[in-house]
């Protein structure tokens, strides 16, 4: 009796061994992780900001955070008039690193179609990771170890869902408006793309927000959303960004274009007037399609549409997108890829992948991507400067 007790534990032993190891070995495959530890430096808020807001007409305020727990908060503010340069500086808790740059209240909406023959190194899905994001520039050339602009005249695109998750925000914003006005300088461009991240700040849906913004807000005296709406230089700044945009041929959107807009002649300019004029507005589809519900939709919405992954979608289907844009390919977000690949006979390109964060400790190490296009020729991008032809 105690022999066939003892066989069938260890029947059991083994089944559940095999299990958690097909387990693991499966969701390794799929990008899990181990979360074993945050760094306390992540609610660190002595020196947080800019936060900057429009406080009339013709006056800007410049605010930063001081102090501690320990101690108390207050703000430092300082106005401006609006035709004012101001300097400000970045500081990041983790490596007590910091990074200065120059704000003019003045935003241009950029361009939705670019040709030229220079290089295109595309990221997405950053979620508040400034040190990632940084050291990935860095060590991809993108800048040298000082932040300086080393790209030349490339094209430096980010697929969206830059925020939320993280609890860098502040410094990823500001280090994406600094690096714009560095590439500018050399001939090159930086594009944000907006994702659904960010149109949900905007919108004050904040469910995905890390915590350190939320008491960040208080100690402003505002709330979440304040943060991102149209009085905040931060909020404008991002209403003037494009949702989808085409560079040397190839369709940049967080999201995906359902096939169904192929049916509508309508131009990437149209895409992103439409999809803009509601950035600040929540969705509730109606039962009729119109070409405004389809681009803005949570479902099929050019920030949200994840049918090239979800969908039983045909290689045909894509072509009548691609066709309508005269494009050779959809580099998307949004939707988590174990690695960065292709699909449909590379007519689209995932690149949303697991990024490392910058205040918490896991097993294994995730390791960054990103998408190299020279000419026709697409690459992996790795964070340590090695790359892998797709």
């Amino acid at each position: 009796m105690k022999t066939k007790v003892l066989r069938y534990l260890k029947h059991i032993f083994l089944t559940l061994l095999v299990l958690g190891t097909v387990t693991i070995m499966v969701g390794l495959q799929m990008g899990a992780a181990v979360n074993y530890g945050d760094d306390p430096a992540r609610m660190h808020l002595d020196k947080e900001g800019p936060y900057i807001f429009f406080e009339a007409d013709s006056l800007i305020s410049v605010n930063y955070i001081k102090g501690n727990k320990e101690a108390g908060f207050y703000v430092n503010r300082n106005d401006y008039e609006t035709h004012a340069i101001m300097e400000a500086t970045c500081f990041f808790p983790l490596d007590s690193s910091y990074f200065n740059f120059s704000v003019k209240a003045e935003i241009k909406i950029p361009a939705a179609v670019y040709n030229d023959h220079e290089p295109i190194i595309a990221l997405s899905d950053i979620e508040g990771g400034y040190k990632t994001f940084r050291d990935f520039l860095i060590h991809n050339k993108v800048i040298d170890h000082d932040l300086n602009w080393t790209f030349g005249k490339g094209h430096l695109v980010l697929v969206g869902d830059f925020v939320d998750r993280g609890w860098s925000v502040t410094q990823v914003l500001w280090f994406i408006y600094k690096l714009e006005t560095a590439a500018e300088k050399h001939g090159g461009k930086v594009h944000y793309i907006l994702g659904n991240h960010e149109l949900k700040n905007m919108q004050g849906r904040y469910e995905a927000a890390s915590p350190r913004y939320f008491a960040a807000a208080a100690i402003l005296g505002k709330q979440h959303h304040q943060l991102y709406d149209s009085n905040s230089f931060i909020g404008r700044w991002m209403a003037s960004k494009n949702a989808v945009e085409k560079i040397n041929g190839y369709l940049f959107v967080h999201g995906g274009i359902h096939p169904n807009v192929a049916k509508y002649e309508i131009s990437l300019e149209e895409i992103n007037h439409k999809v803009r004029k509601h950035y600040y507005h929540i969705f509730f589809p109606k039962p009729e399609e119109t070409v405004d519900q389809l681009l803005i939709s949570d479902k099929k919405g050019v920030s949200w549409y994840r049918g090239y992954f979800k969908e039983d979608l045909t290689t045909p289907e894509i072509d009548s997108i691609l066709k309508s844009f005269h494009a050779k390919s959809i580099v998307v977000g949004h939707t988590l890829q174990p690695e960065i690949k292709t699909f449909f006979e590379g007519r689209v390109v995932g690149i949303d992948v697991k990024h490392p964060k910058d205040y918490r400790k896991t097993w294994p190490f995730q390791d960054s991507e990103g998408l190299l296009i020279e000419g026709n020729k697409l690459y992996r991008l790795f964070s340590d400067g090695s790359r892998l032809p797709l």
